[in-house]
């Protein structure tokens, strides 16, 4: 369990502003940077304008998208291209140099050893980590609890920084975190001022917060994003066979851009999902249900968490899908100040 910090150490859980971080710089280069090479502040703005703050950014977009943005032709975009090329290297790189990039990684804890061991550390950063699992079985607690723990310094295995919460369910409750923050030792009022939040009533206007989020990272040290739930506003706003087809292809480019945000500003995607029944599932599989979503969800997550209820308070998370961990389970609960280990 991680300690209650004194109080003369709370001077220290006031997060760092964005330039004094150091090794900060080397993740994103700002796309204001463009000017120097020759890019005209004018062109800079639109891209700002359409939600591009960073060169790491820019070169995430295809050229087809980039001609959209009104004002730039096809030779500003190549320009424009040419000129974050100078500034970013997103060629090849040696497994070394690959490497090196992952100790820029942070583990942010869940709040129960037993849940961070399982995850190699906790929620990572520069990753989509995806909870799914009937309701009440622990996904918004972790989801609350990670709103508190990724305030804390690193030293205390937090991640400095501050959160998003994107909220398509109207479970955001703000009067949570008030316990939670005080059983990490921390103020609960700047606790909840160092969290952004929106509520989101259709898939467009998810979207939209998304592309909003860039402005707001480029320029405040963030760590973590939740989004509570990804699926609910696509199964609303899309019904029936005949626009699925349409449902999924937007939800891949919502996943496209979470992944993005990861990425290009080192930042935890912690997202909670919704189960269906599996009617494939066979008589023989006791619990024949699946997360929503489909391929273009299970694809596009780096890592999958199914969650289920244990006895009382207690909760069973296993790893489903990862690409660095063992298929294991850990048992937590759900307590006063957030997720915990479970007592024996």
């Amino acid at each position: 369990m991680i300690a209650t910090l004194k109080a003369e150490e709370q001077s220290q859980l006031q997060l760092v502003e964005r330039e004094d971080i150091d090794d900060e710089e080397d993740l994103f280069e700002a796309i204001d940077k463009l000017i120097s090479q020759g890019i005209n502040a004018g062109d800079v703005k639109k891209l700002q304008d359409a939600g591009i703050y960073t060169c790491n950014g820019l070169m995430m977009h295809t050229k087809k998208h980039l001609t959209g943005i009104k004002g730039l032709s096809e030779a500003k975009v190549d320009k424009i291209c040419e000129a974050a090329e100078k500034i970013v290297n997103f060629g090849y790189i040696t497994g070394s140099d690959a490497l090196l990039r992952r100790k820029s990684v942070i583990n942010i804890t869940t709040g129960s050893q037993a849940l961070d061991e399982l995850l190699g550390g906790g929620i990572e950063t520069g990753a989509i980590t995806e909870a799914f699992g009937e309701f009440r079985s622990g996904k918004t607690q972790l989801a609350h609890t990670l709103c508190v723990s990724t305030q804390l310094p690193t030293n205390l295995r937090g991640g400095n920084g501050k959160v998003a919460y994107i909220d398509t369910e109207g479970t955001f409750r703000p009067d949570r975190i008030v316990p939670i923050a005080e059983r990490f030792g921390m103020d609960p009022g700047a606790v909840l001022d160092n969290i952004i939040y929106a509520r989101a009533y259709t898939y467009e206007h998810q979207y939209n917060l998304l592309l909003g989020l860039a402005a707001k990272m480029s320029e405040e040290p963030f760590r973590l994003l939740i989004v509570d739930s990804v699926i609910a506003l696509f199964r609303v706003d899309f019904t029936g066979r005949g626009e699925l087809a349409d449902r999924q292809q937007k939800l891949g480019q919502m996943l496209s851009r979470l992944t993005k945000i990861a990425e290009e500003f080192n930042i935890a995607v912690y997202m909670t999902n919704q189960v269906i029944a599996d009617p494939g599932g066979g008589v023989f599989i006791s619990d024949p249900k699946k997360p929503a979503g489909g391929h273009v969800l299970a694809h596009a997550v780096t890592i999958r968490l199914m969650f289920r209820k244990g006895k009382g308070e207690q909760r069973v998370c296993k790893v489903f899908d990862a690409p660095n961990l063992p298929e294991a389970e850990a048992v937590f609960q759900i307590t006063a100040g957030g997720i915990a280990d479970a007592k024996d």
